[in-house]
C-alpha cells in the first residue's frame, strides 16, 4: 500500500509538472537487498579470438607482454573492472569439450575441431590449469560450464574431484602429477549449456530429468562453502522451459536456473554493428529493455515453486548481436563496440540491479573480440570499449545495498512506436555513498529528470561522469583507442533535497550522492 500511494502521489506530480516529465524517486528508507557484485560476470568461450590472441598469447616466446601466457594488458584491465567471476568454456563450445584434452603436456594434448566455431583446429593448448591459474591472476572466481551434451556423468564428476578434491583420490593425484598441488575450490558449476539448442536439442522434460542425473553426482568435496549447481535455463521467453525445471528438479539438488537473452534486431538479418539507423537502433532497444519482462515474468515462475528465494536467477549470457565485420571470419563473431552498445549495457544492469532479490549472476557475452566485447585486441595492440567504460563506471554497485527507485519517463519515439527513455538504479556502498545510475536511450533527445529523496535521507553533495558521444554509431578504434571514455559529469545540480538532472542524449551517466 505504501509503494502504491508513493506512486500516486508521484504520478499526480508528474501530472502537474510542466518542467519535467522524468522523475525519479530514492526509497531511501526502503533499502532492498545486497546487489551481488557476480551479476558483473564475464564469459570467456573457445570462439574466435576471445580465449588466442584475446586472453591467452602462448608461452613460447611472444613478443606481447604476458604471465604464463596471459596478456598483462588484459590482466590490469579486467582487474581494473573487478570482474568477479568468469565463464567458461563455453558456451555451444562446452557442450563438446572433453576436459581431460586440456591438460598435462601440451605437446602431447590431442586436437579437436571447433565444429561450433568457424570449423578451426583446436590444439587444447589452454585447458584446465591455464583456465582457472588465470583466474587467480585475475582476482576472480571461476564459472566452469561442464559437458552433458556429449559428455557422461563420470567426466563430469572427475572433473569436479580434479579441480576441487584436497586429498588422496586417483583426480587429485592426477592434479598433482599435472603440477597443482592444491585445489582451486571452484564454487560454480553450469550443468550443461542450451541444452535446449546446441547443447542437444533436448526437451525441458528429458533435459529435466538428465539434470537430476548429473547433479545427484556433484559433490562440493572440500570447498568449505559448498558448490552452486546452475541448470541449462531458458531462451528468452521460454517460460514453459524454467516451469518444468522449478516443478521436476527437487530443490535440493539445484541452486540456479540459467537465462539467455540476446538483443538481436533479426537472426536472420542481424543488421551491422555501426552502419545501423536510428529504427534498427530502436528495435534493439526494445530487445534490451525486453530484459525486464523476461526476468519478472520467469521469477514469477520460480516464486510459485521457491518462495522461499533459495534458488537463484542467473542470466548467463547476455548482450547484443550484430553482423560480423567485414572481412572476417563468419564464425568469429567479431563486431564493433559502439555507444548503442553502452546504452544496452547501461540499461540491462540497471534492470539486474533492480532485481537483486532473484538475479545473483549474469555474464556478459563476451569478454574479448566476440560479440558484445569489453576489450578488442589487434596483435600487441588492445583497445577498451563503451561497454568496457560502462561496467568501470557500475562497478560501485557491486556488493552494494540496493535502493528502490520509482521511475516515470518520457517517451522516446520511433515512429508509432515507444519506449521510456530514462532507465535507473540506486545503492549505497558501505562507506555510506549513494550512487545513482542513470540511462537515456533516446537517440536525439535531452532528457530532464528530477530526483526526489524519500524518506528523510537528505544529500548535500553531487557529483558524477558520462559516457556518450555525438553519433550513436562512434566507437574506439585502434587509430583513436579512447575516442570514447568517461568524463567529468556537470549536469547535476541539488537544491533545497532535490535534484536536477539534465541527461544528453543516448548517454549513460553514474552519480555519487553524500
Amino acid at each position: 500500500m505504501r509503494a502504491k500511494l508513493l506512486f500516486l502521489s508521484l504520478l499526480s506530480f508528474h501530472l502537474v509538472s510542466a518542467q519535467s516529465p522524468n522523475i525519479v524517486v530514492l526509497n531511501a528508507d526502503q533499502p532492498g537487498p545486497v546487489i551481488s557484485k557476480h551479476i558483473y560476470g564475464h564469459f570467456a568461450e573457445h570462439l574466435g579470438r576471445c580465449i588466442y590472441g584475446g586472453f591467452y598469447v602462448g608461452e613460447n616466446g611472444s613478443p606481447i607482454p604476458n604471465t604464463n601466457g596471459v596478456r598483462n594488458d588484459v590482466v590490469a584491465a579486467l582487474k581494473n573492472l573487478q570482474i568477479p567471476n568468469l565463464r567458461w568454456p563455453g558456451g555451444c563450445f562446452a557442450d563438446t569439450y572433453h576436459w581431460m584434452d586440456g591438460i598435462g603436456p601440451k605437446d602431447l594434448r590431442p586436437t579437436i575441431v571447433n565444429r561450433w566455431w568457424g570449423g578451426v583446429t583446436e590444439d587444447n593448448s589452454f585447458g584446465t590449469h591455464d583456465f582457472l591459474n588465470m583466474c587467480e591472476l585475475l582476482e576472480t572466481e571461476p564459472y566452469l560450464s561442464g559437458n552433458v551434451g556429449s559428455g557422461t556423468v563420470k567426466e563430469f564428476a572427475d572433473w569436479m574431484q580434479y579441480v576441487n578434491h584436497d586429498g588422496v583420490s586417483p583426480m587429485a593425484k592426477l592434479r598433482e602429477e599435472n603440477g597443482r598441488k592444491t585445489p582451486w575450490n571452484v564454487k560454480y558449476w553450469g550443468v550443461g549449456n542450451e541444452a535446449w539448442g546446441c547443447g542437444g536439442n533436448m526437451t525441458a522434460e528429458y533435459y529435466a530429468n538428465v539434470y537430476r542425473q548429473f547433479a545427484t553426482y556433484m559433490s562440493g568435496w572440500s570447498n568449505e562453502d559448498g558448490i552452486w549447481r546452475i541448470a541449462s535455463g531458458a531462451s528468452d521467453a521460454d517460460y514453459n522451459w524454467t516451469e518444468t525445471l522449478m516443478k521436476n528438479v527437487p530443490s535440493n539438488l539445484v541452486d540456479a536456473v540459467a537465462l539467455h537473452h540476446y538483443s538481436v534486431i533479426n537472426w536472420s538479418k542481424k543488421s551491422s554493428a555501426t552502419g545501423f539507423t536510428e529504427e534498427e537502433y530502436f528495435t534493439t532497444m526494445q530487445r534490451a529493455t525486453q530484459m525486464e519482462e523476461l526476468i519478472q515474468k520467469h521469477v514469477a515462475i520460480m516464486d510459485k515453486y521457491d518462495p522461499e528465494n533459495k534458488i537463484a536467477l542467473v542470466v548467463d549470457e547476455w548482450g547484443g548481436w550484430y553482423d560480423v565485420e567485414p572481412g572476417t571470419n563468419p564464425g568469429f563473431l567479431f563486431q564493433q563496440n559502439t555507444i548503442r552498445d553502452a546504452m544496452i549495457a547501461g540499461v540491462t544492469l540497471n534492470i539486474f540491479n533492480n532485481h537483486a532479490d532473484r538475479v545473483k549472476m549474469a555474464n556478459l557475452a563476451q569478454t574479448i573480440n566476440v560479440l558484445q566485447a569489453v576489450i578488442l585486441t589487434d596483435e600487441e595492440k588492445m583497445i577498451l570499449t563503451p561497454t568496457y567504460h560502462v561496467m568501470e563506471m557500475y562497478k560501485v554497485h557491486q556488493d552494494a545495498t540496493l535502493i528502490p527507485v520509482s521511475v516515470i519517463s518520457g517517451d522516446y519515439m520511433s515512429g508509432d512506436k515507444k519506449l521510456a527513455a530514462v532507465y535507473a538504479s540506486a545503492s549505497v556502498d558501505k562507506n555510506g555513498a549513494t550512487h545513482l545510475s542513470l540511462v537515456n536511450i533516446d537517440a536525439s533527445k535531452e532528457q530532464e529528470i528530477t530526483v526526489k529523496v524519500g524518506g528523510s535521507k537528505s544529500y548535500k553533495s553531487v557529483g558524477g561522469r558520462i559516457l556518450t558521444s555525438a553519433k550513436l554509431q562512434d566507437y574506439n578504434s585502434f587509430e583513436k583507442p579512447e575516442a570514447i571514455k568517461p568524463v567529468n559529469f556537470s549536469g547535476a545540480k541539488l537544491s533545497n533535497g532535490t535534484l536536477t538532472v539534465k541527461l544528453p542524449a543516448h548517454s549513460v551517466v553514474m552519480l555519487e550522492l553524500k
